[in-house]
């Protein structure tokens, strides 16, 4: 530095301590940059939100399931029997969450259906504000536990990426699952975005899990940060099936449901009038013709789906005594009585995706493979246990949506698409154990919060304008006595099968009886029958006035028509034309590479970013086999519900396939392999190209053939386990060895070629 540089240099050094301490001696020290502040007395907010029930389950709303925490919130909040979600899960998540419609946020499905158009790419844009974010930016703490639904599978990954993660969409902190469904005894779980092994063992479960780590994180933030108000999502993946209960619970339930479904419809009416959750000339909708009456079923039938119906109320009662300890350890806190709480009973209405018998193995129900009644029957008293993928029988379901019709994805009725929702918030809800039958959508819940704590979305939120909100406050309600009906426009849509409501009045049309055995995905969406409803005074949609009304329905399907082109509802988009089409041009980290190498040190990941091994492949693997022998997993894909694993057992390599948990192929070196660093290999031919068709495996070491058998059908790894290398870390894909079997000596490498 030059003599002038130096002066001048030094000159401005000694003005900056000259200001410095000039601001110190005048005591105008400037103010610390702190987080934003929530606003005076915010209160916590709490959303619970349940998987799969329907509106006629809960006994707060006249079920059979006794749910003695929903029935505390409603003793001193309000009831809400005009709620509606969109009819399936992805989708409502998305939009409770956002305050749009689903197709605004891309979910007009779910994400494993996904496809490429603008309203089902489940893409979240950045157009679209989440809530959680929204309050983090007004001062709220916030966290997510349980199930989360809205990422694309191609993102689920250890690579990301992670900005539609709940992480990335405005919370703190997450602890849960990613994806539609989950065991309950053996889940692939998250922490943020790293996956972890919650250590499964007797006595785990994962919603009691859930709850726990929720529990701690709201006593972690009532002594550290009291006075800060947080948002709190607790989504279990409860009752989505499986239906994975302790089985002291289903005990409870023993007998309960011998009468069967007909009675049980009889009798959830009968309470719902008793209890004033609807009207007394609400109708019963009868059950329809394609669903058996219970009293023509043999004793074998009515056996088994008793059973089922036990488990499941079973899970429910479970599920709520898990989201009661939670909701118990909230009021005791500092803020008890200032926490809003919203408790909806249901993404949607209850599954029929089991099909007329139910399942024991559901995954393999959905890949059309039969559950025959006789398997069923053998697997009876396992039910609810972690060996099986279990679901009831499709007329259950219906009985849980009573008065209504329809069941999930029937976006039609209200038996797709009515909850209950129970809101309780002590300091400020009077009416304690009132009822409010304004019409209200999942959609409300964000605009509700929003004007309860004076908070406007902006237009433009990180230079990107932002969807306009879709929802209508219900805040209002909050105080006593009825409110005005508001003008009102909302439409419904899933799968082809739609609705629009407007001002008393829905229309609807049914594409196909969505989820069962009844009618395969059809892409004639235009032959659908539209029915209409005056639903101020017909409760149920139990009279369709169609025919009474034409020029009244007309008027609403070109209402549904503008709503679908301003929400980009078209193209209607089913199964067939996403994840189940057979084949699947969605991205993945997998896509248009036919050689894979992985370490031995490879992180858990989701099956479904793993590379698809229907076909003929070759895997192979070094290992250092140490002087004492090894066992254990080199590489699985899948789990108890179906994949495989390549393993050795006592020294012999080993190769098993597991056909959707029904039947299994095993093939097994003679030889006990040598000592050292060797090279072990699996070849997969395909002989029969058919769906599920079979080929020869041959097993080899260092070259030499070691083992060759014939696997007479290949199936798909269950997409709810995992893809591991030198361990098994989610459910076991063979009942030879107990998870997480990790290989006893080393992995250097494992390398997969699909041929």
């Amino acid at each position: 530095m030059d003599a002038m540089n130096r002066k001048r240099f030094g000159g401005a050094v000694a003005a900056l301590i000259g200001l410095l301490c000039d601001s110190a001696a005048s005591g105008t020290e400037p103010a610390w940059v702190t987080a934003p502040r929530a606003p005076a007395d915010a209160p916590n907010i709490v959303v619970v939100l349940l998987d799969d029930v329907g509106f006629g389950t809960s006994g707060t709303f006249g079920g059979p399931v006794v749910m003695p925490a929903l029935d505390r919130l409603a003793a001193q909040g309000l009831r809400y029997n005009r709620f509606h979600t969109t009819a399936l899960c992805s989708p409502t998540r998305a939009v409770l969450l956002s305050g749009r419609n689903h197709h605004q946020v891309a979910f007009g499905t779910v994400t494993e259906i996904a496809n490429s158009y603008p309203g089902y790419n489940t893409f979240w844009p950045k157009s679209v504000v989440s809530l959680p974010e929204m309050l983090r930016r007004n001062g709220y703490s916030t966290a997510a536990f349980g199930k989360w639904h809205n990422t694309p599978l191609w993102e689920i990954s250890p690579v990301g990426p992670f900005d539609r993660w709940p992480t990335g969409l405005g919370f703190d902190y997450f602890y849960g699952f990613m994806g539609g469904e989950s065991s309950l005894w053996e889940p692939a779980m998250y922490r943020n975005t790293t996956a972890v092994e919650p250590a499964p063992g007797p006595g785990y479960h994962q919603t009691t899990d859930i709850a726990d780590d929720a529990i701690h994180w709201v006593k972690t933030r009532d002594a550290l940060a009291p006075a800060q108000p947080y948002f709190l999502y607790f989504a279990p993946g409860a009752t989505h099936a499986p239906h994975h209960v302790p089985a002291e619970w289903i005990k409870r339930y023993r007998g309960n449901f011998d009468g069967g479904w007909d009675r049980l419809r009889d009798d959830i009416f009968a309470r719902q009038k008793k209890l004033g959750v609807i009207p007394a000339d609400a109708a019963l909708n009868p059950r329809p013709a394609k669903l058996p009456a219970w009293n023509s079923l043999s004793a074998d039938r009515k056996r088994l789906y008793a059973r089922q119906m036990e488990v499941y109320a079973a899970f429910l009662a479970h599920t709520d005594y898990e989201v009661g300890r939670l909701l118990d350890a909230i009021r005791n806190g500092p803020r008890g009585e200032n926490t809003l709480v919203f408790y909806i009973v249901g993404d949607n209405g209850p599954s029929a995706e089991g099909g007329t018998d139910g399942s024991y193995q559901n995954t393999a129900k959905f890949a059309g493979i039969p559950n025959e009644l006789t398997d069923q029957l053998r697997h009876i008293e396992a039910l609810g246990g972690p060996e099986l993928d279990n679901h009831m029988a499709t007329a259950w379901a219906y009985a849980l949506s009573t008065p209504f019709q329809g069941v999930k994805s029937d976006a039609a009725h209200f038996g797709g698409t009515r909850n209950p929702l129970v809101v309780s918030w002590p300091k400020r809800i009077g009416d304690a154990g009132g009822l409010r039958d304004r019409f209200t959508h999942v959609n409300d819940i964000a605009p509700t919060i929003y004007e309860l704590l004076g908070i406007r979305v902006p237009a433009v939120v990180d230079g990107v304008r932002q969807v306009s909100i879709e929802g209508v406050s219900f805040a209002a309600s909050f105080g006593q006595g009825a409110q005005p009906a508001q003008p009102r426009t909302q439409y419904f849509e899933t799968m082809g099968n739609r609705a629009i409501y407007r001002d008393g009045w829905l229309a609807g049309a049914t594409h196909n009886w969505v989820w069962g055995d009844f009618a395969p995905f059809g892409t004639d969406f235009g032959s659908a029958r539209w029915e209409l409803y005056h639903v101020d005074e017909d409760f149920s949609q139990a009279h369709d006035l169609a025919a009474q009304y034409p020029d009244k329905l007309r008027e609403l399907q070109q209402l549904f028509d503008r709503e679908a082109k301003r929400n980009h509802v078209y193209p209607f988009s089913n199964p067939t034309m996403g994840g189940f089409a057979g084949t699947d041009a969605r991205p993945s980290v997998a896509n248009n590479r036919k050689e894979f190498v992985y370490p031995g040190d490879f992180p858990r990941m989701p099956v479904p970013a793993a590379p698809k091994l229907m076909g003929s492949h070759r895997i192979s693997a070094r290992l250092e086999v140490p002087a004492a022998g090894a066992s254990g997993v080199v590489i699985a894909d899948g789990g108890r519900y179906g994949g495989f694993a390549l393993y050795l057992e006592n020294g012999h390599l080993v190769y098993e396939h597991n056909f959707f948990g029904m039947e299994r192929t095993v093939i097994r070196s003679e030889a006990v392999l040598p000592k050292g660093r060797i090279e072990v290999a699996f070849d997969l031919e395909r002989t029969d190209a058919q769906q599920w068709g079979g080929g020869i495996g041959r097993l080899f070491v260092d070259g030499r053939p070691a083992g060759e058998g014939r696997l007479l059908r290949v199936g798909v790894p269950s997409p709810i386990d995992t893809f591991d290398i030198g361990a098994d870390r989610g459910s076991p894909v063979s009942t030879r060895y107990a998870a997480p079997a990790r290989f006893q000596g080393v992995v250097e490498e494992v390398r997969i070629a699909l041929q």
